[in-house]
């Protein structure tokens, strides 16, 4: 279904060219080690060289690079409101770090609020707790395994807005077009159980705070696109566990 039919395209747009920027940075935030962590490299090894031979999506770099560049220039071209006074205040928590970076998949949904409504902080934090999520590492909202919670998040959940994060001491000034609820892969679970936890916590949240649920393409989330996305999961497992057996 087309967005259109939701209400006004600016509303529903989201700014989703700088929120992609800013969802980016948060993910690889949330995996950045620590100086006297960091993987040890042999000299003369380029910096950014994976180390874990995973293939890293294209669009990655391009996009880091343009949120360093002329990203605020296009967003203020655009009319996308950002507001760069906002403190970044990421929690010193270790809830939601993943312990291994590196990743070579997204999936990501978006919350958006319905045309001219936003979301508020207290109401985020609510839905956030009744779907199983808490705030942790780089001040944004995690779902982990109960299991097994020092294997990092199941999925994520981060603010549309810059910085990304949400400041709890400043919960009744916040008022955001939506969120981004993100999970990237191979992640503690296998990727179907990944998806299978994070689509009903995205729809419980969707009906708590009377907002539209999107897919990465910023079409509302219907049946065929689930079906289409569950595949996809269930495809990725199968290789992964294909190329397990190789090794």
């Amino acid at each position: 279904m087309d967005l259109s039919s939701l209400g006004e395209a600016t509303i529903l747009r989201l700014g989703i060219a700088a929120a992609f920027v800013v969802l980016i940075i948060v993910i690889v935030l949330t995996g950045r080690q620590s100086p006297e962590q960091g993987v040890r490299r042999e000299p003369g090894e380029p910096a950014d060289r994976p180390r874990d031979g995973l293939r890293r999506e294209p669009k990655l770099g391009d996009a880091i690079a343009w949120a360093d560049g002329d990203g605020p220039e296009l967003e203020a071209e655009r009319g996308i409101a950002i507001d760069d006074e906002a403190p970044v205040s990421p929690t010193t928590s270790t809830l939601g770090v993943r312990p291994d970076p590196g990743f070579d998949r997204i999936v990501t949904l978006y919350l958006a609020a319905r045309a001219g409504e936003t979301l508020n902080g207290a109401d985020i934090v609510v839905a956030c707790e009744r779907a199983g999520l808490a705030y942790g590492h780089m001040g944004i909202f995690h779902r982990l395994d109960e299991h097994h919670p020092e294997r990092g998040p199941i999925f994520s959940l981060a603010n549309l807005v810059k910085p990304g994060s949400f400041d709890m001491g400043r919960l009744g000034d916040i008022r955001t077009p939506g969120v981004s609820l993100f999970m990237t892969l191979p992640g503690p679970l296998p990727a179907l159980d990944a998806w299978e936890t994070l689509l009903p916590a995205a729809q419980r949240m969707a009906e708590l705070l009377d907002a539209v649920l999107l897919d990465e393409e910023r079409n509302a989330l219907g049946r065929q696109r689930i079906a289409h996305l569950r595949e996809e999961m269930r495809n990725y497992d199968r290789k992964r566990d294909a190329q397990n057996l190789r090794f």
